[in-house]
């Protein structure tokens, strides 16, 4: 009887341990630690700074600008960093052009929610 509590309570005792490390884990991945959220801060800046921001900026409303981490994505520093500007037409993904960063550039975009969405902040009203 004492064995089957000891194995029960060891594979309970298991378990939590891979979920746990296994949470970590992927937690690491996506989110940002106290420098790489500085890093993401300087990104936001140097994507307002840049050409293909301003050339966006007189063409759409551009609505919300969002930083993220992705190391699943595949690539060296700075690579897994990108900005997201969202307008009401689509969302700009803006990354780093080179390994120093020396600029940001336009390299992806996808879907935009305000395309059938408002915006969430409720001063307008």
């Amino acid at each position: 009887m004492k064995s089957k509590i000891v194995l029960v309570l060891l594979i309970i005792s298991l378990g939590l341990n891979i979920y746990l490390f296994g949470k970590q884990t992927i937690e690491q991945a996506y989110e940002p630690s106290a420098e790489e959220k500085v890093i993401l801060s300087e990104m936001v800046q140097k994507t307002v700074e840049s050409d293909d921001y301003k050339k966006l900026a007189k063409k759409e409303n551009i609505i919300a600008i969002d930083s993220n981490m992705d190391k699943n994505k595949g690539g060296a520093f700075p690579y897994y960093f990108g900005v997201s500007v969202r307008t009401d037409k689509q969302t700009y993904i803006f990354s780093c052009n080179n390994d120093q960063c020396s600029q940001m550039e336009n390299e992806e975009w996808t879907y935009s929610i305000y395309r059938d969405e408002n915006p969430r902040l409720p001063f307008d009203k």
